[in-house]
């Protein structure tokens, strides 16, 4: 989509099969489904801009709690108001809950079985490069320049090899991102379509 091609709205029966779909096949975490919305929403569907997911996504990131929810949410109330909030939320939530708890079921009750431990292990390595593949498809989208990696890069040791406070890590690179802003203007901002 190019940034003059206005995304197609979908009807709202349209977006209920899609949530709900997203809701049943949603694994990998927030890393797989936000990556999966965006290749579905953006990419294949055209329902919503590349920067307008790109702008909601940074924001979600930022506000207490689950962010693929929020995205989730958000995305259905920008494409049908509340009713689109609403389902997208709901059906984000349900599917997985309902698959959740009948497989924490089959796993009480056959865990031990070598075949449903087979399965259960096997699930591990797919879901792992789900992951991986999402942050990499997410980070070359948002990380446009050397700097933006650079603060990425420091977050990630920040995280993992100094165990930081995500609170400070947050404020970190905010105050890095307002610096960047006002030294090298051009390497730090983006419009919002």
């Amino acid at each position: 989509m190019t940034p003059t091609t206005a995304p197609t709205a979908p009807t709202l029966w349209q977006a209920f099969r899609f949530w709900l779909k997203l809701g049943c096949i949603s694994f990998g975490g927030p890393a797989g489904q936000i990556a999966i919305m965006h290749q579905e929403l953006v990419e294949r569907r055209r329902w919503i801009s590349e920067r307008r997911f790109l702008h909601a996504l940074n924001y979600c990131m930022l506000l207490p709690g689950p962010e693929a929810q929020q995205l989730a949410t958000y995305i259905g109330w920008l494409l049908h108001r509340t009713r689109g909030g609403i389902i997208a939320g709901g059906l984000f939530v349900l599917p997985s809950l309902l698959l959740l708890v009948l497989l924490s079921w089959l796993y009480m009750a056959f865990g031990q079985q070598p075949l449903v431990a087979g399965l259960f292990y096997g699930i591990k390595p797919a879901v792992t490069a789900i992951v991986l593949q999402a942050a990499h498809r997410i980070g070359t989208r948002a990380l446009r320049n050397g700097w933006l990696w650079g603060i990425a890069g420091a977050a990630f040791v920040a995280i993992f090899a100094l165990q930081l406070p995500f609170p400070l890590i947050v404020a970190g690179a905010a105050l890095a991102g307002y610096a960047g802003g006002r030294l090298l203007p051009q390497a730090f901002t983006a419009g919002i379509a």
